[in-house]
């Protein structure tokens, strides 16, 4: 009996090393931790907005500088970019309205995005949710007119069947306005509104390779 529960404990320790090592050798899903730059200063790269007020909306675009795209390679065949990091910068002086000069103009107005010093627009990345398969919450700073506020936006990451790397990044998302003290309508329309234009949208695809 004794030798039978000496036994039995042998094997149980012999288990108990034999998963400990196993844990200890299992490579990491990233390599080393290491980080690629996916993407830098991407020529001819914009971003799309729109601000809503009530029955319609005025579409426009910016031109981004310093556009970073960062991730961790991986090992393994799991989400690529579960550890992504964005920055890009605005100068909302490249704004334009595909609709004319006039909306341009109203877009341009001193005040509204143009800060008296010039300031850009730019967002940097603080946290990464993975929310589903190649699809991110992303947490981060938005600095308008040099006040710098918390954000939310999505990515979604798409490729093709059978493929593991990521072809397009599209981030999206949307902004409250008054979160930077700006009331759209009076510095457009020089009147304040009942229901005012708050909501700024924002849609940015990114080629990735």
């Amino acid at each position: 009996m004794k030798n039978i529960k000496n036994l039995a404990l042998s094997l149980i320790v012999l288990t108990i090393i034999i998963v400990a090592s196993g844990f200890t050798i299992s490579p990491s899903v990233f390599k080393n931790n290491e980080t690629v730059i996916m993407v830098e200063n991407k020529q001819k790269q914009t971003l799309n907005l729109f601000v809503t007020h009530g029955h319609c909306s005025t579409p426009f675009t910016g031109v981004i500088d310093n556009l970073k795209v960062n991730a961790p390679i991986r090992s393994d065949l799991g989400n690529p970019l579960e550890d992504i990091k964005i920055s890009f910068e605005v100068n909302p002086n490249s704004f334009s309205v595909c609709a004319g000069d006039d909306l341009t103009a109203k877009i341009k107005t001193p005040g509204l995005f143009i800060g008296k010093n010039d300031e850009k627009i730019i967002f940097k990345t603080t946290e990464i949710y993975t929310m589903g398969i190649d699809w991110y919450q992303v947490n981060g700073k938005m600095s308008i007119k040099g006040i710098e506020k918390d954000v939310t936006l999505f990515a979604t990451g798409i490729k093709k069947p059978k493929e593991t790397k990521t072809r397009l990044l599209v981030l999206e998302g949307q902004i409250n306005l008054f979160d930077w003290g700006i009331d759209y309508d009076k510095i457009v329309n020089g009147k304040t509104e009942i229901n005012p234009t708050k909501w700024m949208y924002i849609n940015m695809k990114i080629e990735m390779s």
